[in-house]
């Protein structure tokens, strides 16, 4: 049998769109004569539909779509298709998270998913009905285990699986198939792709069975799908993993296990590149994810140009040179703001910086409405040199960026990264203005190593050095730095991480040999900044646990890791906040 795996990157809710890829992809398909094409989980509405499937009138296009555009193309070939769909349930109906088998103009088969996860980003069980039983379904006489997403983690060690109590692979294997296939959409974090592949070999193993493993690509929101569609033989060995992050389309020959790769790439802008990626996941990972998603979230919300602050520091300085790389330097503008404390280099460095990238830049000083609102708020207009009006010049700073937002129609891209958005070193409405926070899951070390690695890729200095070098400062107040009220970010990043992403207890990170009174002040900040985070821009997620859906911290609470050092500051804000 000769299978095409199309990975798609589909836009959620967009059902003419996501109905013309797939048309698209089966009819070349056809004409290179493949019985059979498989395409992700909900590819018909795009993954995660969310709260949209709970309105009649989008199942009813999503399953109008399936059956007026996409069956009447099945003649001569097979489709595996996912989308949602209803079967009727006494008066009313069950929902099911389905894949398809098309054929002939008709739906010969119907598989749903049986394991519903319900972590992290997930919320499955609160739209779909499991699965009550699944068999194989024959085709050319090939009979074919038909699987989606978590139904093949059930007893892996991938991620953050849950042990559920059935598990419909057994239930599958029991009925002798020939075939595993899995539509998926699993969101990528970094490493997560190593771990993925090193599953799908061990069930091939396991079972003793080709498997066919086909991944949505794309941003959809905060989540980044990276593709990374794989095959597998009988033996466990990875016959084919496709290039991440873009679009693709190849054939495997069954008999054969031969791979032909036919398409890839879905006309993205600017110079986007996924260098080595099958070597080791690093920050080679985290730049093409990165790109992807700020250029499927500008793509499918309709923005084409974006705005960014340029402090002369390190995070804007990744920022811009992401933005340019993803969609081209005409669609990037940078705004210098100096302030009276600013120094003298984060001007030259920005001007150097939007020189090497060939991007356009403003220069807005903020002296002007600054000592105005020091002259409307303080007696005599003499600075009181306090927290309120470091935040007023980020505040002033936002409003500027907001304003040629409006004017302009470019998003505002946020710049500050997730150790500082975790300890609450960042301004409301302020510098945490903006439609998209793409640095926000990016621990500051990650941010550094960034720089490095799109110098290196580039083969010359698009960040200049001095802006890697310089120490991290806010310029808010005559020479602030970053580590007046902040550890070292070698070992903030390595606190933030056991306490967010492992969940630890401070008795726990103070048994890895953290100073106690340490952990204590940066988990109180944490804490505390929780209503910052609330009200923050949408992030990108590239590690396992990012600020927003997947990480549900209830803003008015009465538990603290540190009730006591919580009740000391109470009311108060971090520093700057």
């Amino acid at each position: 049998m000769k299978i095409a795996v199309a990975q798609l990157n589909p836009t959620i809710g967009h059902f003419q769109g996501n109905a013309e890829k797939i048309k698209r992809f089966i009819r070349k398909a056809r004409e290179d004569r493949a019985d059979l094409i498989i395409f992700p989980e909900l590819a018909v509405t795009g993954y995660p539909p969310r709260d949209l499937l709970l309105y009649d009138a989008f199942l009813e296009q999503a399953e109008k779509t399936v059956v007026e555009e996409i069956v009447p193309l099945t003649e001569g070939i097979a489709v595996l298709l996912g989308t949602p769909w209803r079967e009727k349930d006494g008066a009313g109906y069950s929902l099911y998270n389905a894949a398809l088998m098309l054929k002939d103009k008709k739906i010969i088969s119907r598989h749903y998913k049986t394991l519903l996860p319900n972590y992290d980003v997930f919320d499955e069980y609160r739209y779909f009905t499991p699965a009550a039983k699944t068999s194989p379904v024959v085709l050319n006489g090939v009979k074919i285990a038909v699987t989606i997403c978590e139904d093949i983690c059930n007893d892996q060690d991938f991620g953050e699986r849950r042990i559920y109590p059935n598990d419909p692979l057994e239930e599958l294997f029991r009925q002798n198939p020939d075939l595993l296939i899995n539509i998926s959409a699993s969101p990528y974090h970094l490493g997560k792709a190593g771990e993925r592949a090193a599953m799908l070999r061990s069930l091939a193993a396991k079972y003793k069975m080709p498997l066919f493993y086909v991944n949505q690509v794309g941003g959809n929101d905060e989540l980044i799908f990276d593709g990374s569609s794989v095959v597998c033989s009988e033996s466990g060995k990875k016959i084919y993993q496709v290039e991440p992050f873009r679009e693709a389309l190849f054939y495997c020959q069954t008999e054969s296990m031969n791979i032909t790769p036919v398409e890839a790439g879905d006309d993205l802008p600017g110079s986007f590149a996924v260098p080595d990626f099958l070597q080791v996941e690093d920050v080679n990972w985290v730049y093409a994810a990165l790109q992807r998603g700020l250029v499927d979230y500008m793509r499918k919300t309709g923005f084409k140009k974006v705005v960014i602050g340029l402090s002369g520091g390190i995070d804007s300085a990744v920022i811009a040179a992401l933005a340019v790389a993803a969609l081209g330097p005409d669609k990037v503008l940078g705004v210098m703001m100096p302030s009276r404390y600013s120094s003298e280099h984060s001007i030259s460095d920005s001007r150097k910086l939007a020189d090497n990238l060939q991007m356009e830049t403003l220069l807005i000083p903020i002296e002007g409405p600054f000592q105005q609102f020091l002259d409307n708020l303080n007696e005599k207009g003499k600075p009181a040199m306090d927290l309120a009006e470091e935040n007023l010049q980020a505040r002033i700073r936002g409003n500027i960026l907001m304003f040629i937002s409006n004017r302009d129609s470019r998003m505002v891209l946020t710049t500050g990264n997730k150790s500082e958005l975790a300890v609450g070193y960042c301004t409301l409405y302020g510098d945490m203005c903006g439609g998209l926070a793409v640095l926000a899951d990016v621990p500051k070390q990650m941010v550094y190593r960034l720089a490095v690695y799109m110098n290196t890729l580039a083969g010359k200095e698009l960040i200049p050095e001095s802006i890697i070098k310089k120490p991290p400062s806010a310029e808010l107040r005559p020479d602030q730095l970053d580590q007046d009220t902040l550890p070292p970010y070698e070992v903030l990043d390595q606190l933030l991480y056991h306490y967010i992403e492992e969940n630890k207890h401070i008795d726990e990170i103070v048994a890895m040999g953290f100073e106690r009174k340490l952990v204590e002040n940066i988990i109180a900040k944490v804490d505390r900044s929780e209503y910052k985070r609330f009200q923050a821009a949408p992030v990108l997620k590239i590690t396992t646990k990012a600020f927003g859906s997947g990480r549900r911290i209830p803003l008015a609470k009465g538990f603290f890791h540190n009730p006591k050092r919580y009740s000391k500051n109470i009311g108060k804000e971090n520093q700057p906040s």
